[in-house]
C-alpha cells in the first residue's frame, strides 16, 4: 500500500488582496462599517438566491462596527479562527456555516460556542456566504467552470427568482473533445493538494466535451445533469449507491463521473470572490485589507490507495 500525504498546516495558497493599497488610513480613507460590507455582499451574492434550507448571512458582529480587515475561508474552523485573530481581522467571510442547524446553547464548552465566543471577544464579524455564492453570477460553480475553459455556460438548476445565468451548478462545452483521461488530470492540476485527489468513473479513452459542474456535495442533481446531455460530471461527495445507480444506468456510457474534494472545488471560488469584494468595496471609497485564508480545511490527512 502507498500512503499519500498532503501538508496539514500547509496553504494551499497564499492569496491576498488589498484595496487602496498603502497607507489608507493615512490618507483618512476609512475602513468599511460590518454593515457596509454586508451591503456589497448582498449586491455579489443576494440572499434571495440561497436555498430554503440554508443559513446564510451575519452569524456574529455588530454592523457599526470597523471592518478593516477581511478574510475569506472555506470553513470557519478553530485553525482559521486562529488565522484570522492572529492576523487582526475584523471580519471572516466564510462559505460554509458555523451554524447550518438550531442550536439551544453557544456555550463554550463545545467547538461552535468556543467559536461564537472568540469572535466575539476578539470584536471579529463572521458573515456565511453559502449557496447564495454557489447560485451567483461568478459563484462558486462559474468559477470551476470557468477553471476548466468551459464555453456557452447556462445553470444547471436555473434560479426561481434570479436571472436567467444564476443557480445552481453549470454546465458548458470544452473547446475540443478530450480524451476523459486527460480531462480528469485538468482537474486535478486546477485543485489545491487534498489527500482525496480525484476519483473518475468512466472510460479513461472516451471523448468528452459537454462538462456539467457543481461545487460542493452535488449527488442530488443527477437528474438534471442527464438532462442536460452532459458527457462528464464533476462533483463532490459522491456516495456509493447514487454514482453507482447513474453508471448502472448509464451502461457504461454518459455520464462519466468526476469526483473531487468538497474543499477543494469550492476553495476555487475564494479568491475571485475576495476580488470582487474588495474592488466593489474600493469603488466605494473604502480602504480595506482582503486576505484569502492559507489553511486547508479538507478534513482528510492521507489516502491508502494499492501500491504500483
Amino acid at each position: 500500500m502507498e500512503q499519500h500525504e498532503h501538508g496539514r498546516g500547509v496553504a494551499p495558497s497564499g492569496t491576498a488582496w488589498a484595496s487602496r493599497k498603502g497607507d489608507g488610513a493615512a490618507q483618512g480613507v476609512p475602513a468599511p462599517t460590518v454593515g457596509d460590507v454586508l451591503r456589497a455582499i448582498e449586491e455579489l451574492w443576494p440572499e434571495s438566491l440561497a436555498e430554503g434550507w440554508d443559513a446564510v448571512g451575519l452569524v456574529a458582529g455588530r454592523s457599526g462596527n470597523r471592518a478593516a480587515k477581511i478574510l475569506f475561508t472555506v470553513d470557519p474552523t478553530a485553525a482559521v479562527l486562529d488565522e484570522a485573530l492572529g492576523w487582526g481581522a475584523t471580519m471572516i467571510v466564510s462559505h460554509h456555516p458555523l451554524l447550518l442547524k438550531p442550536v439551544s446553547s453557544v456555550a463554550a464548552s463545545g467547538f461552535k460556542g468556543e467559536a461564537v465566543h472568540r469572535l466575539i471577544e476578539a470584536g471579529c464579524a463572521l458573515v456565511t456566504v453559502h449557496t447564495n455564492g454557489d447560485s451567483a453570477v461568478g459563484g462558486v460553480s462559474d468559477v470551476l467552470a470557468d477553471a476548466l475553459g468551459l464555453r456557452d455556460v447556462k445553470p444547471l438548476v436555473p434560479a426561481a427568482d434570479g436571472l436567467p445565468e444564476e443557480g445552481i451548478g453549470r454546465v458548458g462545452d470544452l473547446e475540443e473533445p478530450v480524451a476523459l483521461g486527460a480531462f480528469a488530470e485538468v482537474v486535478f492540476s486546477i485543485l489545491p493538494a487534498v489527500a482525496g485527489g480525484v476519483r473518475v468513473a468512466g472510460d479513461k479513452d472516451a471523448l468528452v466535451r459537454r462538462i456539467a459542474v457543481c461545487g460542493g456535495a452535488g449527488d442530488s442533481l443527477f437528474e438534471h445533469v442527464r438532462a442536460s446531455h452532459a458527457d462528464v460530471y464533476v462533483t463532490a461527495d459522491l456516495r456509493h449507491h447514487p454514482a453507482s445507480e447513474v453508471r448502472e444506468a448509464a451502461a457504461g456510457g454518459t455520464p462519466y463521473l468526476v469526483d473531487v474534494s468538497h474543499f477543494g472545488s469550492e476553495w476555487l471560488w475564494l479568491t475571485p470572490a475576495a476580488d470582487a469584494l474588495g474592488t466593489m468595496l474600493s469603488d466605494q471609497g473604502f480602504a480595506t485589507d482582503i486576505r484569502v485564508s492559507g489553511v486547508n480545511t479538507d478534513p482528510w490527512d492521507f489516502v491508502l490507495t494499492p501500491g504500483h
